[in-house]
């Protein structure tokens, strides 16, 4: 087959894959987790049933690969961020503000999605993975700004990291993208060298 076919091939799978995921995302939203069937997902998305059927066996599994998605998304987002600055210090701050952002917008998907949602979509490894992709981010983050003599080098770089993620995690419940900054700041100035 050549290799374009398989490009094509692949693209239109990727695509009645995100229309899967948007669609029973907006379901969701609309009705409830507990709510939604394969059936409307299958007639909002615009395909059949049967070929619903051959990319997930349920809801449970199209709203965990909307979460994946998600984290994936989240985890391209600080990359990005981190390699965007300059200096040690300035991807270190880059990368806090974006996860502290971050965290404020995961605290509005769930007021969308409901508790019993987020408590389906939290349960498994996955998520601790990400959560220790970020945790290493900023320890190597944190190192080379302690190395550059920009931040303190009295504490070990994964206890600062332990740290920021606990200080930013309040970013979720802060009225606005202001507090988040100034939340950014505080952590930021906990960081401080002697």
């Amino acid at each position: 087959m050549p290799k374009l076919w398989d490009e094509t091939i692949e693209a239109h799978r990727r695509a009645v894959h995100d229309s899967i995921l948007n669609a029973t995302v907006e379901l969701v939203a609309e009705r409830g987790a507990l709510t939604v069937t394969m059936s409307q997902i299958a007639e909002k998305s615009g395909i059949g049933r049967a070929t619903l059927y051959k990319y997930f066996p349920d809801v449970q599994a199209i709203l965990l690969a909307w979460r994946d998605r998600e984290v994936a998304a989240h985890l391209a987002q600080l990359a990005e961020a981190r390699d965007r600055a300059g200096d040690p210090r300035a991807r270190l701050e880059a990368v806090l503000d974006t996860y502290a952002r971050n965290q404020r917008d995961r605290i509005r998907h769930h007021a969308l999605f409901g508790a019993e949602l987020g408590a389906l979509l939290h349960r498994d490894t996955h998520v601790g993975d990400a959560h220790r992709q970020v945790a290493d981010l900023l320890r190597d983050l944190l190192t080379d700004a302690a190395r550059a003599g920009q931040v303190r080098d009295d504490v070990p770089p994964a206890e600062l990291a332990a740290y920021c993620l606990h200080a930013l995690h309040a970013a979720a419940v802060l009225p606005s993208a202001a507090a988040v900054r100034r939340l950014v700041a505080v952590t930021l100035a906990g960081l401080r060298t002697g």
